[in-house]
């Protein structure tokens, strides 16, 4: 099979995912009240996990091989900066999109990286795929709760509304394979900018523990800690 229609098809099914969960969301109903919540609350858990299994697995062990110190450096500052700055907007603007914001902005930088590996002929474009798909079901579940409780739209009609976001996979996967793939070392950037946001955005949506009542930077500190030990192991390496 071509290499471009592969990433067509794996960055659809991943972008699939999202109405997928959202479908989920829909018809989800346990009883007693107790045991709904406890579902809601492990399925935001896995996604967690999933997400940091894609910072760890995929996009920080790609993304230094063709970047120096300083701007792998640069690219988590940023990351953690822009979302902090994005959520902070929604967050004051009050709107009930905000779950789906964020679940698109690590779906589009790693669609974008898939077509960049496939290019490159890494093997872990298929693993990514894999990873991009298990983070947008939890997401679109999540983003359908947040958006038929504060939103106008419900139902099948939401549920329509998600399935939109799904042509953004194939989009930024055409966009990484044929535009990108000839610069590492920007698609190495948008990696690390893309695990920073992710790292921010699973400490501050799905670790409360670890953020003071209606604080937000305090989860900036879990990026830098993280990228303390990213640093240290490209120094160890060098």
């Amino acid at each position: 099979m071509n290499e471009l229609v592969q990433v067509l098809l794996l960055t659809t099914m991943a972008g699939a995912a999202i109405p997928i969960g959202g479908a989920i969301a829909m018809v989800e109903r346990i009883s007693p009240q107790w045991l709904e919540e406890e579902f809601r609350h492990s399925v935001i858990a896995f996604g967690g996990g999933v997400l940091i299994s894609a910072v760890a697995l995929v996009l920080v062990p790609d993304g230094v091989k063709a970047l120096s110190l300083g701007w792998i450096v640069a690219a988590f500052v940023a990351g953690a900066i822009v979302f902090w700055g994005l959520e902070t907007l929604l967050a004051r603007s009050q709107s009930s999109v905000a779950q789906l914001v964020a679940m698109l902005s690590d779906f589009i930088p790693e669609a974008i990286a898939l077509g960049a590996a496939f290019a490159h002929g890494e093997s872990t474009g298929a693993l990514l795929a894999v990873l991009i798909a298990l983070q947008n079901l939890p997401e679109g579940f999540n983003a359908f709760r947040e958006l038929s409780v504060s939103g106008n739209v419900r139902g099948g009609k939401l549920v329509l509304m998600l399935a939109a976001c799904v042509p953004l996979g194939p989009l930024a996967g055409w966009i990484g394979y044929h535009h990108l793939a000839e610069y590492p070392s920007v698609v190495g950037f948008i990696m690390l900018f893309a695990a920073s946001g992710i790292l921010y955005l699973t400490f501050q949506d799905l670790a409360p523990q670890s953020r003071s009542e209606s604080q937000r930077a305090p989860a900036i500190g879990a990026v830098f800690g993280f990228l303390l030990g990213v640093v240290g192991q490209v120094l160890l390496d060098g």
